[in-house]
């Protein structure tokens, strides 16, 4: 592509108006690990929702949309509007028990909540798998998506795409800690919604697509595999049942509540949790993380949706964008190159903004990686397990030095991963089971530390099974494999909370009188505890209005994310219909989250 001198100057301007705040925040960051990374805990709930936000628009995140889009159409993005369930319900049953619980990390969770040589076990693993292995994954599959756009737009290959911007990156994160990765993602949420809007406006109104009503008209006259209908925001149950359960059924019955993701964990955790914790109140993780869920799953995901279609007009097979651009590498040709495929019809001034905003894009995700899998290296394994008496000073420069072998290893794990579609398979497989634990461990005494073992254990063990399978030629299918990991997982960590060992009563009080979790599943331990009736009362009464939280919540933005699609296909009846619900559901949420504050 021939960007201009505009374009250049544009994108340095975006760069730097980006990176320039957190210069002069190094100092605050540098005074303590609670400052390097969680901001003093004096976060507001706007600053940790945008940052929530920014985070989860990543580079990758388009190319996975356009992914869906073009092989499975609009509908296969329920693959992850489903996490709509998971992250309300983390706003209204989890967010105010994070926030009490008063830990550094998520991880430092496990040994408030349970005992003995098992909690401290279950923390120092997952600090290094979470931290290292799959932070390194996710990581990857962004700095992936970096080098097929930089490919499409430089001609750059993969090592000079990472130099790049492992540069960038690795300066901030290990020089302003978290207070540079939030104002730096509060910017750079701005610009990189301004860019992808403009993107989606120059892509529809190309002549070949002839605007939203010829975009429309020409798709509804097209159909893709089995008779796919690339509009439909809803999978066809009629005629081609298998995409339906893989996109909706399984993902809204399912994959919500059972599977662990980053950023849509059930019961939240990692960053999501990181930014709870950081927070100023309770009040401010509980908004903040609304705010998050209603950004995240109505603001964004039409202009990447409309790119995507606008796609297969211009270049209905991917060897239309191997024709498009001969010199690319073969190996980057995927669908979901489609959407930087598409940035070459931006005109100057506007490519460069696009440019500022996927560097903004990349950045956002990879500082908040970067600070996050820090902090489980460092707080929950080194300071934990390896150095217990150092300084302050000590482990914030421990912490530095692990941002930067964190890049280093996310790199090369780059050249392992083909397309982000890969990545997110990938990561679903492995966690799924577990994510019933993390929603009921806050609500149910008898969940152990050996019931995370045993999960993660049979979760990974069942995952590597299925591996050797498909390689030995015996292939079940994504969904029964889901199916029977999350089957086998569940019943294995069950039958541990009923026959392995338990936690400590006294941890188990201790936890109750800090947290005060509410619901039948600590009744138990109420009683031991003396807690009296009033008290028990006054916990249960919350329920309730989370409940109802929980269900306006979902109502509210799916029905504001199909009000947005039906005016843009014209659909103006349904899109009318839509936003009176939408209207109704977030009036009533108002006067629950009123109640719940009083």
């Amino acid at each position: 592509m021939q960007l201009h001198a505009i374009d250049w100057i544009i994108a340095l301007a975006s760069v730097a108006i980006c990176f320039a705040p957190a210069l002069f925040v190094s100092k605050r960051s540098g005074k303590s690990t609670a400052e390097f990374f969680a901001s003093g805990r004096s976060v507001p709930w706007w600053l940790a929702g945008l940052s929530m936000v920014a985070t989860t628009f990543s580079s990758d995140t388009p190319n996975l949309v356009a992914n869906f889009v073009r092989t499975q159409g609009v509908a296969g993005n329920w693959q992850w509007w489903a996490f709509t369930l998971t992250g309300v319900a983390t706003v209204f049953f989890y967010a105010r028990l994070w926030r009490r619980s008063g830990v550094l990390t998520d991880l430092e969770f496990y040994e408030l909540r349970y005992s003995g040589k098992a909690a401290s076990a279950v923390r120092g693993f997952r600090a290094l798998y979470l931290g290292l292995f799959f932070n390194c994954i996710i990581m990857a599959t962004v700095n992936l998506a970096a080098c097929k756009i930089a490919a499409v737009l430089f001609g750059f290959s993969r090592w000079e795409t990472l130099l790049a911007v492992g540069l960038l990156n690795v300066v901030f994160a290990a020089h302003s800690g978290l207070w540079g990765v939030l104002v730096i993602d509060m910017i750079q949420f701005f610009i990189k919604m301004a860019a992808v809007i403009a993107a989606a406006y120059f892509a529809v109104t190309l002549p070949q697509v002839g605007g939203m009503s010829g975009l429309v008209d020409k798709l509804s006259h097209v159909r893709g595999p089995g008779g796919l209908h690339y509009l439909n925001m809803l999978p066809d149950f009629t005629s081609n049942w298998d995409l339906a359960v893989a996109v909706f059924i399984m993902p809204i019955a399912v994959q919500w509540w059972a599977v662990w993701y980053p950023g849509a964990e059930p019961g939240g955790g990692s960053y999501i949790a990181q930014r709870m914790l950081a927070s100023k109140t309770e009040k401010d993780a509980l908004a903040g993380t609304l705010f998050f869920n209603v950004a995240h799953y109505v603001l964004r995901p039409w202009p990447w949706i409309l790119v995507g279609l606008a796609s297969l007009v211009v270049y209905p097979q991917l060897a239309d964008i191997q024709r498009a651009f001969p010199h690319l590498d073969p190996s980057l040709i995927g669908h979901d190159i489609a959407y930087p495929a598409m940035l070459r019809f931006l005109p100057a001034g506007w490519l460069g903004l696009m440019l500022g905003g996927l560097i903004a894009a990349n950045s956002s995700t990879i500082l908040t990686h970067l600070n996050w899998g820090a902090s489980y290296l460092v707080h929950d394994f080194y300071r934990r397990f390896i150095n217990r008496t150092a300084t302050e000073h000590h482990y914030v420069t421990a912490g530095r030095a692990a941002t930067v072998l964190l890049f280093v290893l996310s790199s090369a794990t780059v050249f392992l991963l083909d397309t982000a579609k890969d990545a997110f398979s990938l990561i679903l497989q492995v966690g799924a089971g577990t994510g019933l634990l993390y929603l009921l461990r806050w609500y149910w005494w008898r969940v152990t530390a050996w019931c995370e073992i045993v999960a993660m254990a049979s979760s990974f063990g069942i995952s590597i099974l299925f591996l050797v399978l498909v390689k030995s030629g015996i292939a079940l299918g994504t969904t029964r494999q889901l199916l029977i990991t999350v089957a086998c997982t569940t019943v294995c960590w069950i039958l541990t909370a009923y026959l392995g060992p338990r936690t400590d009563p006294e941890v188990l009080i201790s936890f109750y009188r800090k947290v005060h979790p509410p619901g039948p599943g600590w009744k138990a331990i109420r009683a031991i505890a003396g807690v009296g009736a009033e008290e028990a009362a006054a916990d249960a009464a919350h329920v309730p209005l989370a409940l109802a939280g929980w269900f306006l919540g979902c109502t509210l933005i799916w029905s504001a994310l199909f009000t947005v699609g039906n005016f843009l296909y014209g659909r103006t009846g349904y899109a009318l219909f839509l936003l009176v619900i939408c209207l109704a559901s977030g009036s009533a949420l108002i006067r629950v989250i009123q109640r719940i504050w009083r």
